[in-house]
């Protein structure tokens, strides 16, 4: 079932309720409508649904209900219900853009299976405007692909603070994007035209690590470090749970005192710092076995932004996956492939430990025609994820043995029909794949 709703005009009371039951009986969503003023007034540019309308109607007839929903937005698809006499009117109203005409009389299946038509057309220009404007966005470097209300409020978070020029700390498991993140607070801030030093504290070679992080100062030669390069920049300490102790006690200095003393030198050099640094969750653990000090914890944790796992943004995941599935087509100049259902249900139901990192590998296999990876066989999975894969497994096989027959398919499970629904949604199974 789709959640797009079809818009249907009818003056006809008797007509109009008798279509309004028969797309009820077919989980297609409908709202229905005595005239095509009334239809207009629920109509915008991002209506996600289809019209279908009588073309005879008094005060505003099919043919201008049509013209003005392409004025408001002339990929909105448009059915077209006609008589006989109407037939020629409605063959111009196709070659104008018109979706689709039913010649009266007609069997409510053919409507219907237009109207799922008309939906999934609607559906697939609305992904495509938003996989362009991410598109746009990746031209800039402002790439955060999401529109669950945990990467928005993420987004609205970072806009505040962005500019304030405090001190962050960005808390994400393995593969979530935190340098993306952190890239982005820095070139939504003032210091965007100065430079954005990124240092991974978990890589630092340790033979030469505090020169090339301090500095040295020699009685004849004088070596920047990597931290005064960031002077009137920003800072990323990336993996800053992992900095060995030596070092925590250096970036506390700087993090207080915001200066750095390089190795040789006799007086501190100041530096003009915006500090944003990087954590997988569970700092406060390695706080509490000794690990971590707790007072550069304090020290960073100014602000704290936390990015979500694609387990918790399930239904990022399919728009997502749609950007990095161009993204590879693009960068292997190879076309992009359809998704049948079974790369379907692998998103759906994968847990994605590797997030958008692992995510945009499967992008890339799916680019080169190579067959999603399952999980490993030895992989150790918890006994509520188990239950979840297995229950979405049996409702698939379900609908693909009733050909995405949703009252059969209740039947079948024994299960109420929003109890149904709530499950094809969490499970995010699109009973529309099914259907023949």
């Amino acid at each position: 079932m789709s959640d797009m709703p079809i818009l249907l005009i009818d003056d006809d009371d008797a007509l109009r309720t008798a279509l309004v039951q028969s797309f009820q009986l077919a989980d297609v969503p409908v709202e229905a409508f005595a005239d095509g003023a009334s239809a207009l007034a629920r109509l915008s540019a991002g209506f996600d649904g289809a019209v279908v309308s009588d073309i005879r109607m008094p005060r505003m007839d099919g043919m201008e209900l049509f013209r003005r929903v392409a004025a408001i937005d002339h990929e909105i698809p448009v059915i077209l219900m006609t008589g006989h006499g109407d037939v020629p009117m409605a063959v111009s109203a196709l070659k104008a853009g018109a979706f689709d005409f039913i010649a009266k009389p007609f069997a409510t299946d053919h409507l219907i299976a237009s109207a799922r038509r008309a939906i999934e057309m609607r559906r697939l220009v609305l992904d495509n405007r938003r996989l362009r404007a991410a598109a746009d966005d990746s031209a800039t470097g402002e790439v955060l692909i999401g529109e669950t209300p945990a990467m928005i409020r993420l987004r609205d978070n970072m806009r505040q603070v962005a500019d304030a020029d405090v001190d962050v700390l960005i808390e994400g498991e393995t593969g979530t994007g935190k340098e993306l993140v952190a890239t982005l607070l820095h070139r939504w801030s003032r210091r965007r035209g100065r430079t954005f030093v990124a240092i991974n504290c978990a890589a630092l070679p340790d033979a030469i690590a505090e020169v090339d992080l301090f500095g040295q100062a020699h009685s004849r030669t004088t070596q920047s470090g990597r931290i005064a390069r960031a002077d009137k920049g920003s800072l990323f300490l990336d993996e800053i749970e992992s900095s060995p102790a030596w070092l925590q006690g250096a970036l506390l200095r700087v993090l207080e005192e915001r200066e750095i003393l390089p190795v040789g030198a006799e007086r501190p050099q100041s530096v003009d710092l915006r500090v944003i640094a990087a954590t997988k969750p569970g700092i406060e653990a390695s706080v509490a076995d000794g690990r971590f000090r707790a007072d550069l914890l304090y020290r960073l944790d100014m602000v704290r932004l936390r990015i979500p796992p694609l387990r918790e943004r399930r239904a990022d995941i399919p728009l997502l996956f749609g950007y990095l599935l161009h993204q590879a087509a693009d960068q292997m100049k190879r076309a992009v492939p359809r998704i049948g259902p079974d790369a379907r249900a692998y998103l759906a139901d994968h847990d994605w430990p590797g997030n958008v990192r692992e995510l945009a590998n499967f992008a890339k296999r799916a680019v080169l025609g190579m067959q999603a990876d399952a999980p490993d066989a030895g992989e150790r999975i918890a006994l509520s994820q188990q239950v979840e894969r297995f229950e979405a497994a049996v409702i698939r096989r379900v609908l693909e043995r009733t050909n995405g027959d949703a009252r059969t398919a209740m039947a079948e499970l024994e299960l109420p029909r929003k109890t149904f629904y709530d499950k094809l949604n969490r499970h995010g199974i699109e009973i529309g794949d099914y259907r023949k």
